[in-house]
């Protein structure tokens, strides 16, 4: 049970309340008192000291000293009179913990505010402290652009001097060179001119007038109408000048070649060419010729030529056998599986010669479409419409002017349409 304190003194003016309240031999702290507008509570235990004041109190600016085992209450009054008691008389028990309860719903709601308006001051304080941070960079940025533009200037100003030294040292060369080359052309025609006039003037030993020539500028004068005739040099003699082109494997300019992937098929195809499979000790009974995957691809497109399919799978079988790396045999035996309605061994060899077709260059795009074509062929005739217009449109990507092919495909869509219409 607890120990209610009675023992309290208090005094009071028209606008605040003094109380003092002894708490000997325990220790308080301001989490022990607990006060609002109209009701006061400190609660140590074991001691309790609980009053519902007469009137409302300021209890924002009210305050508590702790010290000497006292606590000093300064109550100040929201408004100016004179209480009869410290605390309200008269009052029942019911409406005392209403003003109880009431008080305790105060502070909680007190609480609440005091700590929405601590989180909007924070947010304020975050709001204020980037707004200047902000402006700080801003500040640094156009600090920065400045001197980057300044420095901008600087240089262009020293670039522009620089260009015009440079036009004025050339023309300045330009002058000096167009005036030695006038000196020299004037050199030329005095000495064109004193040579003539030396050949044309007869010798003092065979002169029947004895006039001798005089030194100075008039010395040549007098002859001066007759030496306008000049000697031109002969003209240049014709030439023909033999210019060598490199050679190119490819058709394309060299300007519009794609030089790394144009190089990167021939690597693969020389590799191509050398791979032959080393596990085949059970083709050792055959001729020379018949182990020459090449070979055997002429033998399949004769055989295919006459119509002997099966004949010309075989041959197909047994160069890929020797050598997998070559497109052109997948390419050619897909066309007779086509012939031979095998249509999934067609898919798969027109794939397989798809992947081997790369990178994809000038050089293999009649057999990239030949691949398109049949493997879309072979989607058409399983009814897959679909992936067969996909690979039709994908030939014509390659060659845009193959009216066959584009003709296939605008059949291919009508079939499609009428497919889906039906549906």
């Amino acid at each position: 049970m607890p120990v209610w304190l009675r023992d309290y003194s208090w005094r009071q003016t028209g606008s605040a309340v003094y109380l003092s309240l002894p708490l000997r031999g325990v220790r308080v702290t301001a989490a022990n008192i607990f006060c609002t507008d109209q009701y006061l509570k400190v609660s140590v235990p074991p001691f309790l000291f609980e009053a519902i004041l007469y009137a409302p109190i300021d209890d924002t600016n009210s305050t508590a000293k702790i010290g000497n085992g006292i606590i000093f209450f300064t109550l100040h009054k929201k408004e100016v009179a004179m209480w009869d008691s410290l605390t309200l008389a008269n009052a029942d028990r019911e409406k005392l913990q209403y003003l109880r309860e009431n008080a305790v719903l105060k502070a909680h709601e007190k609480a609440k505010e005091e700590t929405e308006a601590k989180k909007v001051t924070k947010q304020e304080h975050k709001k204020y402290a980037l707004e200047a941070t902000m402006k700080l960079e801003e500040a640094d940025r156009k600090r920065i652009e400045n001197l980057k533009e300044k420095e901008r200037q600087k240089v262009t100003k020293e670039l522009e001097l620089w260009k015009k030294q440079q036009k004025d040292a050339e023309k300045q060369k330009r002058v000096q060179k167009e005036g030695e080359l006038y000196q020299e052309v004037e050199q030329s025609k005095e000495k064109k001119k004193e040579k003539m006039i030396k050949t044309r003037i007869p010798n003092e030993g065979t002169s029947k007038t004895g006039l001798k020539p005089t030194k100075g500028h008039g010395s040549y004068s007098m002859f001066s109408e007759n030496l306008k005739e000049e000697q031109l040099p002969a003209p240049r003699s014709a030439a023909t000048i033999k210019i060598n082109f490199t050679s190119r494997v490819f058709p394309t300019a060299l300007r519009e070649s794609r030089i790394a992937e144009e190089e990167e098929w021939l690597r693969k195809q020389a590799e191509a060419r050398r791979t032959i499979s080393a596990d085949l000790s059970e083709l050792e009974d055959l001729k020379e010729e018949e182990k020459n995957p090449d070979w055997l691809k002429d033998k399949g497109n004769k055989m295919f030529a006459t119509g002997n399919y099966l004949a010309a799978v075989n041959a197909y079988n047994l160069a890929v056998r020797l050598n997998n790396k070559l497109p052109l045999l997948y390419l050619n035996r897909a066309a007779c599986h086509l012939k031979l309605r095998n249509l999934h061994k067609a898919i798969e060899d027109s794939s397989k010669a798809l992947e081997l077709l790369t990178p994809p260059v000038p050089d293999n795009e009649n057999a990239r479409v030949k691949a398109y074509v049949r493997r879309g062929t072979a989607f058409c005739q399983l009814e897959l419409y679909t992936e067969g217009l996909q690979d039709y449109e994908a030939a014509l990507k390659i060659d845009p002017k193959n009216e066959t092919v584009e003709k296939d495909a605008e059949k291919i869509r009508h079939l499609i349409q009428g497919t889906t219409q039906d549906s």
